[in-house]
């Protein structure tokens, strides 16, 4: 199994199959991170919102997520 750095924070670092670190995971509102675990349609776009604001600079804690 291979780790990755996390888009999140500068020296976490992801599990396979994992959006972020655990820290930057719990950092997410609650919202967040349940519009993240649906699968199915439209799912990559929801993850594609979570990369963008993270890139953008936005803060985890007030990420927001398409449910």
């Amino acid at each position: 199994m291979t780790t990755t750095r996390c888009p999140g924070c500068s020296d976490g670092v992801k599990g396979p199959g994992k959006y972020l670190c655990w820290g930057c995971w719990t950092s997410l509102s609650m919202a967040a991170r349940n519009a993240l675990k649906r699968r199915g349609n439209g799912a990559i776009g929801r993850l594609s919102e979570l990369y963008d604001q993270i890139h953008d600079g936005v803060p985890l804690a007030k990420i927001e997520i398409t449910p």
